[in-house]
């Protein structure tokens, strides 16, 4: 009886429950900023892609809002 948890399948659980926390930390701490060195490219396809959206929009339906 560890910590008054007579059951060895509800201390594996407990077990388990913490070596998985710990293995989400260590991914997150590992993989923290991966993905930034594109972030000017992701940018510059963004407003293409709003550019054009908004010429879709005024064609079709003769309109567009600035704020969207």
């Amino acid at each position: 009886m560890v910590l008054g948890i007579s059951d060895p399948w509800i201390s594996a659980a407990y077990i388990g429950c913490i070596l998985a926390m710990l293995l989400c930390v260590v991914y997150g701490i590992i993989n923290w900023n991966k993905g930034d060195e594109d972030e000017g490219g992701q940018i510059s396809e963004e407003i293409s892609w709003h550019d054009k959206e908004k010429e879709m929009e005024e064609k079709e339906l003769g309109i567009w809002d600035e704020e969207g």
